[in-house]
């Protein structure tokens, strides 16, 4: 039996399938985790829901900001982006059922000791806390108010937790940390304008792995979303693994051994994005 984890897909369902046959991925055997961004921006995001529903139980997947975006799409509460990839979903005849079944997804997994998220986790949070906010989120998703929920997701603030928060400002941090996250400051204010290197920290603020202090310091995190970091973090006890698939780059997955160590195997992406589009 193996653990995979695998980072961004994006709607490149062709090269998801060579990498699972590269890795011999047997359902019946393996566990397979995909850190979020199932779909956008790449060709076939209908062909990777119904892979990945089809190897439910053997398969799980962690909601990313594009798989979130595809779920306001479809209830009207966004309209498309220009270089969206989504229309063969909203256009599907199952539509409904793989919608229902995409908002079921978690926004954390903690699995043989490692935590697992699309994006980061601020420094205030501690394993615990961390999976408890997700589950808060979750549970929305999954209840019959999610469209309240949707009409309230999107927007920067709060920027900075605090545990008093309630409401749909509580909620929308949750998400807005742990799919979108990727430099906020040594207090844990968020910033999201920049989607550069680890190296293009803007005054004042760190990758959310460096912040001096977190809690989650000593649990080994997985997370996909910062594909400029090219599947390097510096040893941070993080293992970033959206390795650019939809910009030409390779899908990564990570094999879990049975000590906790990790085998990177890739493949290819012959599917990218198309030249002159600006990444997400």
């Amino acid at each position: 039996m193996a653990l995979y984890m695998i980072g961004d897909v994006q709607g490149c369902d062709e090269a998801l399938g060579r990498l699972l046959k590269k890795i011999d991925f047997s359902a019946s055997r393996d566990t397979l985790v995909l850190l979020g961004d199932l779909v956008n921006r790449g060709p076939d995001s209908l062909a990777v829901l119904r892979r990945m529903m089809a190897l439910e139980g053997s398969a799980m997947c962690l909601l990313g900001n594009h798989d979130l975006h595809l779920l306001a799409v479809a209830h009207g509460v966004r309209k498309p982006h220009r270089n969206d990839t989504l229309e063969d979903i909203l256009q599907a005849p199952d539509r409904a059922k793989l919608l229902d079944w995409l908002r079921a997804r978690p926004l954390a997994l903690h699995i043989h000791g490692w935590l697992m998220v699309h994006a980061g986790v601020l420094p205030q949070w501690d394993l615990t806390q961390t999976l408890s906010l997700a589950r808060e989120v979750e549970n929305t998703l999954r209840s019959a108010d999610w469209g309240v929920f949707m009409h309230n997701l999107y927007g920067n603030t709060p920027d900075a937790w605090q545990d008093s928060l309630r409401g749909h400002d509580r909620l929308r941090m949750v998400v807005n940390a742990l799919t979108r996250l990727r430099f906020c400051s040594a207090q844990g204010v968020m910033e999201f304008e920049t989607k550069d290197s680890a190296a293009a920290a803007p005054e004042g603020f760190m990758p959310w792995f460096e912040v001096p202090g977190r809690r989650t310091l000593g649990t080994p995190i997985a997370f996909g979303h910062w594909s400029t970091l090219k599947g390097s973090a510096d040893h941070h006890g993080v293992l970033p693994l959206d390795t650019g698939c939809v910009w030409g780059g390779c899908l990564t997955a990570a094999r879990l051994d049975a000590r906790g160590g990790t085998e990177l195997i890739d493949v290819q992406c012959s599917q990218s994005q198309k030249p002159g589009k600006k990444k997400p």
